[in-house]
């Protein structure tokens, strides 16, 4: 990790979970981060978990990533402040509890593929387009999921599998637009099984079921962050000791 150090990642959906592992990880590794997230008062508090020589490397943003408008005005206000982006964390993601075919459930289809996908891709490109700008040979790294390598029968959460599938391939294709580019930035999908955060239903989070933690995902991003120049992890599976899905 030690040429990121004082190199500025963005991570978005902050607020909790993996978001928040990974920012005060990447504080603590001497990265300048800034997370995004709704609940931005959330990421505000990880500063107080944090040793106070990393306080002042983590900076908070108001960003709804299924808003084109708040990811334009992040991103710029990263440009104004400290130069650009030289790591990308797309880590953002919600599902919703509807059947693909369950009536009137537009507005939550909606609002997960805007989250899952488009606030991915758009986040992602406002990235690469700061890396190209500044000569950066930089990493953008995608926290997947285990449903987007294979459809869960999981009633009430379909269209995040679907959701997860895109991600997978748009990793390939951000990989093969890339290297068409000429670039040597890298591009990495990390795909847990179950992870102990709020987006588990609550009935499985009662010890029953097999759980990573949160900072199992942040170790995964710190690893692929670490490996040589001319390594990249395209994809990283992690599964808990005894999942069955």
């Amino acid at each position: 990790m030690d040429r990121w150090v004082g190199k500025v990642a963005v991570v978005t959906g902050t607020s909790s979970g993996i978001g928040a592992a990974i920012a005060k990880d990447l504080a603590k590794a001497g990265m300048v981060v800034v997370g995004l997230a709704r609940r931005v008062e959330r990421t505000e508090a990880l500063k107080e978990e944090l040793p106070e020589s990393a306080r002042n490397r983590l900076h908070a943003v108001k960003c709804d990533v299924s808003k084109e408008e708040d990811i334009l005005k992040s991103f710029k206000w990263v440009e104004e402040k400290f130069g650009g982006v030289d790591v990308m964390i797309n880590n953002a993601g919600i599902s919703r509890q509807t059947d693909l075919l369950d009536a009137g459930n537009t507005e939550m289809l909606r609002e997960v593929l805007d989250t899952n996908v488009m606030g991915l891709v758009l986040c992602s490109r406002e990235a690469y387009q700061s890396m190209k700008k500044r000569s950066v040979d930089g990493h953008i790294i995608h926290i997947n999921s285990i449903a987007g390598h294979k459809v869960l029968n999981f009633p009430k959460i379909n269209i995040y599998t679907g959701s997860k599938h895109a991600v997978t391939a748009i990793t390939e294709t951000m990989m093969n637009e890339l290297r068409n580019a000429g670039t040597k930035i890298k591009v990495t999908s990390i795909s847990p099984g179950a992870v102990e955060t709020e987006i588990i239903p609550e009935a499985m989070r009662n010890g029953k079921f097999p759980m990573l933690e949160a900072e199992d995902i942040s170790e995964a991003v710190l690893y692929a962050l670490g490996t040589h120049p001319r390594v990249q992890i395209q994809e990283l599976t992690i599964r808990p000791v005894g999942e069955t899905l």
